[in-house]
C-alpha cells in the first residue's frame, strides 16, 4: 500500500468541531494548468498564494489542499501568536539577531490582523498577554532567563510569583512566571478558515486534493486522486509532508502533538479559571504543557510529542486528562470535551528551511511549532523571491537554516534518548 504523503489523523479538529459546518471547495479534477501551484492551504502557503497574486496578478495560481479547511495541521494548535518572541539570549549579538527576528515576526502579525479586520473574520482574534510559567526550579531559572532577555528587547513585562498566577489563571500549580502584554489568541480553524474563504477571486483553492506525486517535465507536473496540474512554479508548503515526496529527509522530523478542550466548566466553579477573562500559559520547558482559557468556560490542554507515528487516541485522551487534573484537582468533574492531534515539523537546530530547492520549486518548512505569524511573512518572502522581487533583510540570515539531521536508525535511537532526558528534565513542568 502507498504511503500517504500528508497526515492522515483519526480524530476531527476540536476547534473546527466547534464552528459552524462549511462547505469545502471543489478538489481538483482533469488537466489544469497554471503559473504557480501552492500545496498547502495553511498559513505559509496562503501568505504565498496572496503575496503571488499582488505581484503577478494576471497569473493562474492554484492551491491544493489535502484536507478541509479547519481539518489540515495548520488548524490543530493552541491559537497562540504574537509580534514578538523572547526564546533567545540576552547577550548583544543574540538580542540584534532576536530584534531583527522580531522585525519579521511584526510584520507578519500586522498582515494577519489587518486581513482579519478588512475581511470581518471572526475568529476570536483578541489581545489576552502571554504568561510563560514554571512548576519546578529548573523551570524558575528558565523564567530569570525570559525576563532577561525581555528587558534587553525592551518588552514590558511583569514577574509573577505562585499567588499571582493563581489570580490570574486560578491554579496553584505553578511557582513563577513572566506576563508580557503582547501576546495574542485566536481561534486557528475559524482564522485559516476566514483567510481561504477571503482569497482574491484568481486564486484558485482545492481542497480535499492531496499531492500524490511531484516530478518534473520540462514543467512541473503535480498528481491528485483526480487531476494532474501543470504550473511553472511550485511552492511546497506542507511543512514535514514534504518529506513523502522526496525532499528534505535529511532535514525535517515529523512529530506528533495532542491537545484537548475540556468540557463547559460549571457556573458555580468558573471562579477556578482565575480572574483573567481571557489568558495562555506557554511552558518554560519545550515538552512542557501548554494551557489556555477558551472563551467564558472552557480550558484548553496541549501537550504530549510523539516521533513519526501518532499516539492512540485513547492513549492520548488519558495523558492529556491527567495533565489537566493535576493542575485543576477542584476541577475532577469536568471532562475533556475534544480531544485531537496534529503534526508539526522540528528541525535540529530550530530554523526553517526557506527558499529553491531546485528550478522553479520552492519550500518553507519546518515551523517547529510557530507557524502562524512565522509561516506568514515566509510564505509572504518566499513569493516575492518567486517573482524576483528583494525580500528586505535576508530570511537565512535572520532565522537560520535547518541542519542536518542524522539518517535512520541513528535518527529514531537519538530521538529516543533525547526525549527521554528531554523528559526527566522536564519532571512537572509536562
Amino acid at each position: 500500500m502507498r504511503q500517504p504523503t500528508f497526515p492522515v489523523y483519526p480524530d476531527r479538529c476540536g476547534w473546527d468541531v466547534m464552528l459552524p459546518a462549511r462547505r469545502p471547495t471543489a478538489s481538483a479534477r482533469g488537466r489544469i494548468s497554471a503559473k504557480h501551484a501552492i500545496v498547502g492551504a495553511g498559513f505559509t502557503g496562503l501568505a504565498a498564494a496572496r503575496r503571488l497574486h499582488e505581484l503577478d496578478p494576471g497569473a493562474e495560481i492554484v492551491v491544493l489542499e489535502a484536507a478541509t479547511l479547519g481539518e489540515g495541521s495548520s488548524a490543530r494548535n493552541s491559537g497562540f501568536l504574537s509580534p514578538t518572541d523572547i526564546a533567545s539570549g540576552a547577550d548583544p549579538a543574540t538580542v540584534s539577531a532576536n530584534e531583527a527576528r522580531n522585525r519579521y515576526l511584526t510584520e507578519g502579525f500586522e498582515e494577519l490582523a489587518g486581513l482579519v479586520a478588512r475581511h470581518a473574520i471572526d475568529c476570536d482574534l483578541h489581545q489576552s498577554g502571554r504568561i510563560k510559567a514554571a512548576a519546578t526550579a529548573s523551570g524558575e531559572a528558565a523564567v530569570r532567563d525570559a525576563a532577561a532577555v525581555a528587558s534587553s528587547l525592551a518588552i514590558a513585562h511583569v514577574r509573577l510569583d505562585a499567588r499571582g498566577i493563581r489570580e490570574r489563571i486560578g491554579t496553584g500549580y505553578y511557582r513563577d512566571g513572566i506576563f508580557t502584554g503582547d501576546g495574542h489568541l485566536v481561534q486557528p480553524a475559524a482564522l485559516v478558515r476566514g483567510l481561504a474563504d477571503h482569497l482574491p477571486a484568481g486564486i484558485q483553492l482545492h481542497e480535499q486534493s492531496p499531492v500524490l506525486s511531484l516530478r518534473r517535465a520540462g514543467k512541473w507536473r503535480l498528481e491528485t486522486p483526480d487531476a494532474e496540474i501543470t504550473a511553472g512554479t511550485v511552492i511546497m508548503a506542507a511543512n514535514a509532508a514534504i518529506k513523502h515526496l522526496g525532499y528534505l529527509r535529511d532535514r525535517l522530523v515529523t512529530i506528533y502533538t495532542y491537545a484537548a478542550i475540556t468540557a463547559p466548566v460549571p457556573e458555580r466553579d468558573r471562579a477556578c479559571l482565575g480572574a483573567m477573562p481571557t489568558w495562555g500559559v506557554l511552558p518554560v520547558h519545550r515538552l512542557g504543557t501548554t494551557l489556555r482559557r477558551v472563551g467564558r468556560d472552557r480550558l484548553l490542554v496541549r501537550s504530549l510529542y510523539a516521533y513519526e507515528r501518532g499516539l492512540s487516541p485513547a492513549a492520548a485522551c488519558a495523558a492529556l486528562l491527567a495533565r489537566f487534573r493535576r493542575r485543576y484537582p477542584e476541577l475532577g468533574h469536568v471532562d475533556l470535551e475534544h480531544v485531537w492531534g496534529g503534526t508539526t515539523a522540528l528541525t535540529m537546530n530550530g530554523a526553517p528551511w526557506w527558499g529553491r530547492l531546485d528550478d522553479g520549486l520552492y519550500t518553507s518548512a519546518g515551523c517547529n511549532g510557530s507557524g502562524i505569524v512565522k509561516g506568514t511573512v515566509l510564505g509572504k518572502r518566499l513569493a516575492e523571491q518567486i517573482v524576483g522581487r528583494p525580500v528586505g533583510a535576508d530570511v537565512t540570515a535572520t532565522f537560520g537554516s535547518a541542519s542536518w539531521v542524522a539518517p535512520e536508525p541513528f535518527r529514531t535511537i537519538g530521538f529516543k534518548i533525547v526525549s527521554a532526558v528531554a523528559r526527566r528534565r522536564a519532571g512537572l513542568e509536562s
